[in-house]
């Protein structure tokens, strides 16, 4: 593997989080101020801002992590920060209306420890929210300087039709029984690494790179996401609720086919065979027990060591390309860190 030389100490990955939610917290307020009342109050509530200033970085490692993504991208090309602001709020309000639309279609009650707004306001209201959150990220790029505005909003509107192209190809693997691991990797591709390499394409752009170092900087952002995924999906099964925010098991209480739980099926060991039956079989959520099962055959499996041995293999290479970039050291160093912690994270 390349590696990244530091000449200088870099910023601690928690604090280019918080930078990065300092950096953007008043931009994304005014862009918020943009909508029209009765939307703006659910984005808020959505938000959870409550009339506070706090910043967008504050509740946890994957949060503030698309517009550090942007930042750092800018940083490492040599670029002038403010130039990539916008694209930093309009990647965080794509993702924000994302999560809107899959708490519904997911059936999820809860985020990040609160009711999602669906629970709370119904689902037409968590739908208009999201509509509106992706149409201001629109509006945002719309009204900023070069290349932004133009190659920039365009970069935006083609990976947000590959995450909404995810968001589709998921739902009905919800219904299948027999599901491969190409699959599953495949939605992961779209709905999450979408948006990572989004940020980091964008950021690119908003430093001035050429179309080589530009393309290499996406493909950083293509495998982070698988590996943030796959991080994602460990949690989903073995997080600590009082650190994500959501029941023990959540995942498999609702029957997702999320990559350990496709690994395990697809793993030709009893353990896998055993979970088949007991997965694929019914479509009422699994009880307590069942989920308590449900985990102990994934990991039998081998559904969870080989998550964690492909987050660690997509980490790599997305390092190759950050090296390739031929990136300016400290702020590289900072996004290799930036990787590794929201790949390592407990929430």
């Amino acid at each position: 593997m390349t590696s990244v030389t530091v000449e200088q100490p870099a910023r601690d990955a928690r604090q280019v989080l918080l930078d990065a939610g300092r950096v953007t917290g008043p931009a994304m307020r005014a862009a918020i101020d943009l909508l029209p009342e009765r939307v703006r109050c659910l984005a808020e509530l959505h938000f959870d801002w409550s009339g506070t200033d706090e910043p967008v970085g504050r509740k946890g490692a994957g949060k503030a992590m698309r517009p550090a993504l942007v930042l750092l991208a800018c940083d490492v090309v040599g670029g002038a920060r403010p130039a990539a602001v916008p694209a930093a709020v309009a990647v965080e309000l794509v993702h924000n209306g994302s999560l809107l639309h899959d708490d519904i279609i997911d059936r999820d009650r809860l985020r990040r420890g609160r009711p999602a707004l669906w629970a709370t306001q119904g689902r037409p209201a968590g739908i208009l929210a999201g509509d509106a959150l992706f149409f201001l990220a629109v509006q945002v790029l719309n009204t900023s300087a070069a290349p932004l505005d133009t190659a920039g909003m365009r970069c935006l509107i083609t990976w947000v039709q590959q995450l909404l192209e995810g968001e589709w190809a998921d739902t009905p693997l919800e219904q299948q029984s027999a599901v491969s691991v190409a699959e599953c990797s495949a939605v992961a591709a779209a709905k999450t690494a979408s948006l990572t390499a989004a940020a980091c394409e964008l950021g690119a752009l908003a430093g001035g790179a050429d179309a080589e170092r530009t393309a290499h900087l996406r493909a950083f952002g293509t495998h982070l996401g698988l590996a943030y995924q796959m991080a994602d999906d460990l949690l989903g099964i073995w997080g600590d609720p009082r650190r994500t925010g959501k029941p023990v098991g959540s995942d498999l209480t609702w029957r997702k086919k999320s990559l350990p739980v496709a690994a395990a099926l697809a793993s030709g060991t009893t353990a896998g065979e055993t979970l088949a039956r007991l997965y694929c079989d019914g479509t009422e959520p699994l009880t307590a027990d069942e989920v308590r099962r449900a985990t102990e055959l994934v990991e039998e499996a081998n559904g969870c060591t080989w998550t964690v041995r492909e987050a660690e293999r997509h980490i790599g290479l997305a390092l190759d390309h950050l090296a390739a970039a031929g990136p300016d050291p400290v702020p590289a160093a900072e996004l290799a860190a930036l990787a590794r912690l929201i790949t390592h994270r407990d929430h």
